[in-house]
């Protein structure tokens, strides 16, 4: 596909949905297009049941969380998870099946969600930012039931389409020690849209970041594969796992139940990286990785080990 048609998606993926005109080459399908259901893998979900509530403070917050904070921080720590929508939209709640099944593995998982009355906009990386300042606070606030729970020195930021152009960018924030940009990358340049700069990050970017990145893609149906894999070719300063699902398109698995396989790769590569469970590593380390011996997968990594 021609690089102007992707960026054209690109700028298009910046409004707060995809019932807008598409441009020319980019369908809803398109972009709408997932793995099949029927026969697809499962998502895995961890040992800890899950609260939904918005983020004390923060009306545009919302957090996915452990119900018993008993274990944190004695027996389990609790790392950090922003996430950043598809179509920078202001709505978290849509994943909200993919991020409770990361928050299920013991992970504080963070998203933006609409304020009332607020005007409608996009998401941007001041709004993720704006979770990782909430996380700190919380851990420090007297009566958070979080307090002191947080394992604030472990942050990752996580998006899809646009919301891993803001992963891509909070990844210079020397608080984020991992990110995880799904179905998305950069490219030389990105045109405005509706009269706003596009937030689609350039190369530029990525000798800013300075922990391991996970990529992740729908294989020949996204539209962002060629924008994924060159990112990855481009990373040459942190380790990094590349991953391409055959026939998943650019929605892939984040809205079957649970999140489906997407949601077990991301909570995998986060308890891998920060809580060095070892088995959950065996998905990306190694000629004999799991993920390396799937068929359903095409897979590249650097510095991974």
């Amino acid at each position: 596909m021609p690089k102007t048609i992707v960026m054209a998606a690109a700028a298009l993926l910046i409004s707060a949905g995809v019932t807008l005109a598409q441009p020319p080459g980019i369908t809803a399908e398109m972009i709408n297009r997932s793995l099949p259901l029927e026969g697809a893998p499962l998502a895995v979900p961890g040992p800890y049941k899950i609260t939904s509530e918005g983020a004390f403070g923060s009306p545009g917050l919302h957090v996915y969380r452990p119900d018993a904070l008993e274990a944190f921080p004695k027996k389990d720590s609790l790392p950090v998870m922003v996430w950043g929508n598809g179509g920078c939209a202001i709505d978290s709640t849509r994943y909200s099946g993919f991020l409770t099944t990361i928050a299920s593995h013991g992970f504080l998982v963070m998203g933006t969600v609409p304020q009332t009355g607020a005007a409608r906009r996009q998401e941007t990386a001041d709004d993720v930012r704006a979770a990782i300042d909430w996380a700190a606070k919380e851990n420090a606030r007297a009566d958070s039931p979080l307090k002191g729970k947080i394992a604030v020195d472990k942050v990752a930021v996580m998006g899809q389409s646009c919301g891993g152009f803001l992963s891509i960018e909070l990844g210079a924030d020397p608080r984020v020690k991992t990110i995880g940009v799904f179905n998305s990358g950069v490219q030389d340049a990105a045109p405005a849209a509706q009269g706003k700069a596009s937030p689609q990050p350039t190369p530029d970017a990525l000798p800013k970041l300075h922990g391991p990145v996970l990529l992740i893609n729908g294989g020949e149906p996204d539209f962002m594969l060629a924008a994924s894999s060159a990112t990855f070719d481009k990373i040459d300063k942190v380790p990094a796992f590349y991953g391409s699902r055959h026939n998943a398109g650019h929605t892939a698995t984040v809205f079957h139940p649970g999140g489906g396989e997407f949601a077990n790769v991301a909570s995998n590569w986060l308890s891998w990286t920060f809580k060095g469970d070892k088995k959950a590593g065996q998905m990306f380390v190694g000629k004999n990785c799991s993920l390396c011996t799937n068929s359903n997968w095409d897979v590249r990594s650097k510095g991974i080990k």
